[in-house]
């Protein structure tokens, strides 16, 4: 589900999915073409100083040319305080890696990763170390399907196109 369109963002290139956490950050990368998310890692998050080196050092080797972080919305629609933090973390990492930042909702993202890693019968440990950047993952690729059905929609239909010239119908 969009959260607000934001026309400034940048319609093509590479993107960092992040989902925030207060002690661990999920991230996720696409495709220059946006078509494929992938995991990246788990983040530990340790202070303000390392963090923002961390993210600095992650901007260098992905070049991204913008952020998606996840925005926990509640099951009804509204927005609680989890969502404000992110919304202020997303506001931090954009200044930080100077690239823009575009919010996504991320409800049940962790309940689909949990599902996808019980499915391989992943031990509990393992996938409590896996969930954030998993769901990431599945936040990530959740906006650039979205993306996707939009340019489609956009796209003309074959019978509005008129016949090349000479031709008939």
């Amino acid at each position: 589900m969009a959260i607000a369109p934001d026309p400034e963002f940048p319609d093509k290139g590479r993107l960092i999915g992040i989902d925030y956490g207060t002690k661990r950050v999920g991230i996720a990368v696409s495709t220059g073409d946006r078509t494929i998310s992938s995991p990246v890692e788990v983040y530990q998050r340790r202070n303000a100083a390392l963090d923002a080196k961390y993210f600095r050092e992650l901007r260098q080797e992905y070049r991204p040319v913008g952020l998606v972080v996840g925005l926990p919305i509640h099951v009804g629609g509204g927005e609680g305080s989890t969502a404000r933090h992110a919304r202020e973390y997303g506001a931090w990492l954009s200044d930080t890696m100077k690239v823009p930042v575009t919010f996504w909702d991320e409800r049940y993202t962790s309940v689909v990763a949990d599902e996808y890693m019980l499915a391989v019968d992943m031990s509990r440990k393992k996938r409590k170390a896996r969930v954030d950047m998993l769901a990431a993952h599945v936040m990530l690729q959740s906006y650039l399907e979205y993306q996707i059905a939009l340019a489609k929609k956009d796209e003309p239909q074959e019978e509005d196109e008129p016949p090349p010239e000479g031709e008939s119908l």
